[in-house]
């Protein structure tokens, strides 16, 4: 593992659900990274199932991991910005509790951004889809270099798993408390406000594809992007259906690659 002086604290916000299943994987993954030098803090959002359980056994074993646990059941953006507000860190990185890293992501991704002077940055990574029948399928998913507001909104091409933002450049900051797509309204924000933002086309980090998760109810995201449009960036109605209309046909063709 790297271990240099000069490497810069990473703060990783996890927040947890009923993931009692996944969190073994997604924690591990952590541990495994090259760049050692960095916090892992989990919110658990009131949990019913033995996630905290599983998440006690490793803080025994690694001290740069925390857990947070909220009293009652508040959501993703709630449980991140708690996150947030008890980060050390210079860069914070976001990983959900199913999903993974891979070995070199803080590694390659950190040298990345301090090459290039960035605030913000981005990878490609592997959707994993678990199909009815028991087969898995990955899909590669590739980042564009650069990605400018304007095309945020008609597609968000970002992962939430594979962002790392530098707080020195960004200063303090929180995600909007909403149920869902809080992240994307995070990037938008960023991008919005002229912040050097760069992605990185090589494939770092592994997301899950559940059938249960509320991602994957295309009516309710489609709901939730128009709510951002009109509600978060407050754009005017024939702008919000300019852009709706791109999210679309977009989300169309991006699911017809899948099924």
């Amino acid at each position: 593992m790297t271990n240099r002086l000069n490497d810069p604290l990473v703060s990783v916000i996890t927040p947890t659900y009923n993931a009692q299943r996944f969190i073994s994987n997604t924690v591990t993954s952590v541990i495994n990274q090259s760049y050692s030098n960095w916090e892992m803090i989990l919110i658990d959002d009131h949990s019913s199932d033995d996630t905290v359980k599983t998440i006690e056994e490793y803080l025994q074993k690694d001290q740069r991991i925390r857990l947070i646990k909220n009293n009652k059941n508040m959501g993703a953006g709630y449980a991140r910005n708690i996150g947030l507000e008890n980060a050390r860190g210079r860069y914070i990185a976001f990983l959900d509790s199913d999903d993974q890293w891979l070995p070199e992501k803080l590694s390659k991704q950190i040298k990345f951004m301090q090459d290039h002077d960035l605030a913000f940055s981005y990878t490609a990574y592997e959707r994993v889809h678990y199909r009815k029948n028991g087969d898995i399928e990955i899909k590669n998913v590739r980042v564009p270099k650069y990605v400018t507001y304007e095309e945020l909104l008609k597609k968000n091409v970002i992962g939430c798993l594979t962002v790392i933002l530098d707080k020195e450049q960004i200063g303090d900051f929180r995600m909007i408390n909403i149920r869902s797509r809080q992240d994307y309204a995070l990037w938008l924000n960023i991008t919005r406000n002229g912040y050097k933002t760069m992605g990185m086309d090589e494939i770092l980090a592994r997301y899950r594809v559940r059938r249960d998760s509320l991602s994957s109810n295309k009516f309710i995201m489609a709901k939730r992007n128009w709510s951002v449009y009109r509600k978060v960036e407050k754009l005017s109605l024939i702008k919000s259906l300019w852009y709706f209309g791109h999210y679309v046909v977009l989300k169309t063709k991006e699911y017809l690659r899948y099924i």
